[in-house]
């Protein structure tokens, strides 16, 4: 992954000693999917908005190849979680505390990289998206700290299905200390209300 895939809330040299939040897209889409998010980060924070390796058509990018019933081929969630890892293993060492935040597929990546390394993070935002439906990415976690998450969505919202998203709400019920908020009618975007609330959790977990 080269400095041109990522997009900063800060420079990177002047972001030692705050609390890192890698920020991961959706399917079909880009950095800018997620940088209005930095709105959303408390004053000791740096965002890193990360693209996505799988290339799409049209300058869209995504994680992995994904299909309607949102049950991906896991070595290649695999590959791309381990991307997102050698990223974070570089950067981690200057930073106070690293967290997660994800948009749709992004939010795939995001309880993933909760699975692979449930000790790693500080707390977990996951927006419209889904779990990778894959009980093997949990083995051996059964003793792992319940990571704070604030999940927000659309419960009728049209490209996470409603199953995908009740398997989601188990998943995350079941291992992780989850704050959940519904926005009808936002859709699969990301909200205004949305964002003030991604806030308010962020500014909670990572206090200045």
């Amino acid at each position: 992954m080269t400095p041109e895939d990522l997009v900063t809330s800060r420079p990177l040299e002047d972001a030692a000693g705050t609390d890192l939040v890698l920020m991961l897209h959706g399917y079909g889409s880009d950095t800018a999917a997620v940088t209005p998010l930095f709105d959303a980060l408390p004053a000791n924070a740096t965002g890193v908005a990360v693209r996505g390796p799988f290339e799409m058509d049209d300058d869209q990018f995504g994680w992995f190849l994904l299909d309607w019933g949102l049950r991906p081929d896991l070595s290649r969630v695999i590959e791309a979680a381990s991307s997102v890892l050698a990223l974070q293993d570089r950067l981690a060492p200057t930073f106070a505390s690293v967290s997660l935040l994800g948009h749709s597929q992004g939010m795939a990546m995001v309880t993933t990289l909760l699975r692979l390394r449930p000790r790693a993070y500080r707390c977990a935002v996951g927006l419209s998206g889904f779990v990778v439906d894959q009980p093997l990415l949990d083995l051996g976690n059964d003793d792992a700290p319940r990571v704070p998450f604030f999940w927000g969505r659309d419960p009728g919202e049209f490209v996470i299905n409603p199953d995908a998203q009740e398997r989601a709400g188990e998943w995350l019920e079941e291992h992780t200390a989850l704050t959940a908020r519904s926005y009808p009618g936002m859709g699969h975007g990301i909200g205004a209300d949305e964002i003030r609330d991604v806030g308010t959790f962020l500014s909670h977990y990572l206090p200045a």
